[in-house]
């Protein structure tokens, strides 16, 4: 109920319905960015785009050339060229040159992603056989009788869905909605209570493994308010497929007054 109150406030707030990052019919690109991290991401795929096209051209125009020019219907007797210093430094340096030229923006991107920042807030995220659960211990000193909040998100079958509810995504949709604040630096760990998961949300550009006994720690910063989705990303048994992700994204304000109510409860 509360979540569906975030919801109607965020609509009528705004004047406009919070974005849905979820997959289209024949979608052919990326999600829409909501993190620095998928910007980059997304600007180093357009770049790298623009020198794969140029090398698919020149080795589709050479091999095309070569094949109409050197037949042997147009030449009758065999070159004797065999060896050629200059053209062997050529085609090695040309796409070592290449290499290096992708290497830079490549390596950037890289150490971004890994650098860890200062977070306000700690998320911790266990995967299970099959669905997720959620952990936040940075208000536990607000709470008595309780270390932390915790609560576990499965999927919700379309079967089961209320008639007010009728139209939310197959496969996508869970009992319970993460919240996560905007424009806060938020460092998630993640880890696994049995398998190897893989926690992913392509609109964050975000894929951390799940392993048993071990946390992987990942920061994130969400750009904007909207309402993400992901799966687990690593086969984990046989209902790998069915247990996804949902992540709402809200200001601030509205963040701290779910803390508040949620901590008011627990109490």
């Amino acid at each position: 109920m509360f979540i569906n109150n975030i919801v109607q406030y965020l609509n009528t707030e705004f004047n406009k319905p919070i974005l849905l990052d979820c997959p289209v019919d024949w979608q052919m690109n990326f999600s829409d960015s909501a993190s620095p991290a998928m910007e980059g991401i997304t600007n180093f795929h357009n770049h790298i785009m623009v020198v794969i096209c140029f090398i698919a051209f020149f080795v589709g125009w050479l091999l095309l050339n070569c094949i109409l020019s050197y037949s042997d219907n147009k030449i009758s007797q065999s070159t004797k060229f065999t060896h050629s210093n200059e053209l062997e430094i050529i085609w090695t340096t040309i796409p070592a040159l290449i290499l290096l030229f992708l290497a830079t923006p490549s390596f950037t991107l890289l150490y971004s992603m890994d650098e860890l920042i200062e977070p306000v807030i700690n998320f911790k995220i266990i995967g299970h056989q099959w669905y997720w659960g959620y952990e936040l211990s940075d208000y536990s000193t607000c709470v008595t009788g309780n270390n932390n909040i915790k609560y576990n998100c499965y999927m919700m079958v379309l079967e089961g869905l209320p008639e007010n509810r009728k139209g939310y995504f197959r496969l996508l949709e869970t009992n319970r909605r993460i919240l996560f604040p905007v424009k806060t630096h938020l460092r998630l760990y993640v880890t696994a209570a049995d398998v190897l998961h893989s926690w992913t949300i392509p609109s964050f550009g975000l894929k951390v493994d799940a392993c048993p006994g071990r946390l992987n720690l990942i920061n994130l910063f969400i750009k904007r308010i909207g309402l993400y989705f992901g799966q687990c990303s690593e086969i984990c048994g046989v209902n790998h497929g069915f247990m996804p992700i949902s992540v709402m994204g809200v200001d601030v304000a509205q963040y701290n007054s779910y803390i508040m109510s949620k901590v008011n409860w627990i109490k």
